[in-house]
């Protein structure tokens, strides 16, 4: 496939092609971590989508002529960039893929034929040393379908252009020109509750702290 990777190809020098969490989750499969099983459409996906839409240029035009002091301003670039991602068409090769993949998931895993996954956003200005970018784009539960997953996808990319998304990459230096986006696909868990285990507590900074973050699950 050309634009889709197994989690269980990737590890962390594939930050480029895989953004962060989707890295961050194969090199736990390749440590032997229980990691649910799912791919990664890569950064070259979100590359095709924005080219056979040409959405660059506007991206560019758009986010350079935002006061991001002016929040009306910010909202309104952030809701004409997310609603360019709604309009545009994923491309017929890709849009194969992504149904390939969703459809060899289920069989490999002897899944349902219609079967529940996270669509989770996968940066490349994720979870850096110098800068968490945790809750900044998007992450879509119990999507169940080949269409619902071909939509999900689309808006965990729009998500990339979040008023808060844009702000955060100003102001840690990272370029336009640079930002991208990829999507993992993964098989849903229906827990009771799930949660993030800080081993250090993220608003001291204390490391003889551990906090968890949880809710309650589906």
């Amino acid at each position: 496939m050309l634009f889709i990777k197994s989690l269980s190809e990737l590890g962390l020098t594939d930050l480029a092609l895989a953004g962060g969490k989707a890295a961050s989750l194969g090199d736990s499969m390749s440590a032997g971590f229980l990691v649910p099983p799912g791919f990664c459409l890569t950064t070259d996906a979100y590359r095709a989508f924005v080219t056979a839409n040409n959405l660059q240029t506007e991206i560019l035009r758009l986010c350079k002529s935002i006061n991001v002091s002016d929040l009306d301003s910010l909202a309104a670039v952030s809701a004409r960039l997310r609603a360019c991602f709604a309009d545009g068409k994923i491309p017929p090769d890709l849009d194969a893929e992504i149904r390939s993949a969703y459809v060899r998931l289920g069989t490999i895993h002897s899944l349902s034929p219609a079967f529940p996954v996270a669509v989770r956003s996968s940066a490349t200005a994720e979870d850096l040393p110098d800068a968490s970018f945790a809750g900044q784009q998007d992450t879509l539960l119990n999507i169940i379908g080949e269409e619902a997953v071909l939509e999900a996808v689309r808006q965990c990319w729009a998500s990339l252009w979040t008023g808060r998304a844009i702000v955060y990459r100003q102001r840690e230096g990272i370029l336009l020109e640079e930002t991208a986006m990829a999507v993992v696909v993964q098989q849903l868990i229906l827990a009771d509750a799930a949660g993030v285990l800080f081993t250090a507590n993220p608003l001291t900074g204390a490391q003889d702290e551990g906090v968890i973050n949880a809710s309650w699950g589906l």
